[in-house]
């Protein structure tokens, strides 16, 4: 019998190291296992038919071949995107009937070696904590048994070559046609999943398209590129006299733009560029989390506009939107949620839609608003603390007087034994100059008192 370990869902599915636990076959067939029982209750039907895709990291053919083994083992089937964004699986769950679920196998930004699965609901979008508890039940019972299916020892699922096509397609006709026309644009594509999708989708709405990192060898997916390094963008954007530039993370979901002047512009300023389209103009409110910048939290408060702050993760943007019933959310790391297109983020539809703000509004150099300087400082802790107690409510109380016009956030990793500090202030060395005090106030404390 095997010694079950615990099965985690994170704000964005299942990740970790590509070569341990759950990423080891006996762990992805339980898994595969899991989904298919789930999709079978959730749907009401023996045979759930899940669309699979993946990004282009070296553990995916591997990962994907044992969950589809583990579905087709509960009764399931599987239809195979190949290399795909994450939001084309979302997309094309929703816009075709014959799916009830999606599996994307990504982990996003994070490097080559780690990898994570994510799920989308055909009906809602984003599982609900009910699903995902269910799906854990069903683990740790394939996962401690011995199985008595019949697995097959083959990959049995059905390529559909023409999915990257059809997302493609889809995306274009919400578009005007050729109305990039005249645009050059430098696009990174991080050697991702967006690395063939993204060229052809700006081609064909009629831009001069300059790609970058759009040879993925396994290996090099987010290496020095993408959304979470755009300083090189920002350079080809100059080099080549570029009207914008747009930096996709590794699965797709995220985006980063440079404007013509090579300044980069993170998820808060594409915010306020969409609110400055005629379809979000009207919005009394916008949905960020605890990360989002002062500064737009300011000049939505000048325009008698609200900002609602929600944890961090796209997740928790996503239910917040739902809740509301609001069109725009997202983080300032360029995950940004347009709730009548998809309840996940789309790097390329987000920058499409970016730019179609910007013709409609003229505002060519992005011009958004006066950022607040932000310092972070994670430090190693002993004890979780209550953050709330009386030897550290007042510490931080005192240091938030200290920066009155600004902002200080502190809290724990849901993960690790770490504290994150975050100050914002106009200045930088306020903010700096608060946080390193603050951090090293809150160690002494955390690390000496049990």
């Amino acid at each position: 019998m095997l010694v079950s370990q615990p099965l985690h869902f994170g704000t964005d599915g299942i990740r970790g190291p590509a070569d341990k636990f759950p990423f080891t076959y006996e762990a992805l067939l339980a898994l595969g296992q899991s989904f298919g029982e789930w999709a079978i209750g959730r749907y009401g039907t023996r045979t759930p038919h899940f669309l699979i895709g993946c990004d282009t990291r070296i553990s995916c053919p591997t990962i994907k071949k044992s969950l589809i083994q583990g579905i087709s083992a509960v009764g399931g089937t599987v239809t195979d995107a190949g290399i795909i964004p994450t939001p084309a699986v979302g997309q094309l769950v929703q816009k075709t009937a014959h799916f009830n679920c999606g599996i994307i196998i990504s982990a996003s930004h994070n490097p080559y070696y780690d990898n994570g699965i994510k799920l989308f609901d055909a009906q809602t979008g984003k599982l609900t904590d009910a699903d995902e508890q269910c799906i854990m039940q069903c683990f740790e019972a394939f996962f401690n048994q011995p199985s008595t299916l019949t697995l097959s020892t083959t990959t049995d699922a059905v390529s559909w070559h023409e999915a990257s096509t059809t997302y493609i397609n889809n995306v274009c006709a919400l578009f005007t046609p050729e109305y990039l026309k005249g645009l050059t644009i430098v696009l990174d594509c991080a050697n991702g999943a967006t690395f063939s999708v993204a060229p052809a989708i700006f081609a064909n709405l009629g831009a001069n398209v300059i790609a970058l990192n759009i040879e993925p060898t396994g290996t090099n997916i987010n290496d020095q590129c993408g959304s979470l390094h755009p300083e090189s963008l920002a350079q080809m954007v100059i080099k080549h006299n570029a009207d914008f530039g747009f930096a996709f993370d590794g699965d797709g979901d995220r985006v980063i733009a440079v404007n013509n002047q090579g300044l980069i512009k993170d998820g808060d300023d594409l915010l306020e560029i969409l609110l400055q389209h005629p379809a979000y103009k009207d919005t009394n409110c916008l949905v960020g989390t605890v990360m989002t910048n002062k500064g737009l939290e300011n000049l939505l408060v000048s325009r008698n506009q609200a900002l609602i702050r929600t944890k961090v993760g796209d997740k928790h943007v996503a239910q917040q939107l739902e809740k509301e019933n609001l069109p725009l959310g997202g983080e300032a790391s360029g995950h940004i949620i347009i709730k009548d297109y998809l309840v996940t983020g789309d790097g390329i539809f987000v920058a499409l839609k970016t730019l179609e703000s910007i013709v409609a509004s003229g505002n060519t150099l992005m011009q958004t608003f006066e950022k607040h300087a932000q310092v972070i400082i994670n430090i190693r802790v002993t004890h979780k603390k209550d953050l709330a107690s009386t030897s550290i409510k007042p510490i931080i109380d005192q240091h938030e007087q200290t920066l009155a016009s600004g902002r200080v956030l502190v809290r724990y990793s849901g993960t690790e034994n770490v504290l994150r500090i975050m100050t914002e202030a106009l200045q930088h060395d306020h903010a700096q100059t608060c946080a390193s005090s603050l951090a090293l106030h809150l160690s002494n404390v955390l690390n000496t008192e049990a």
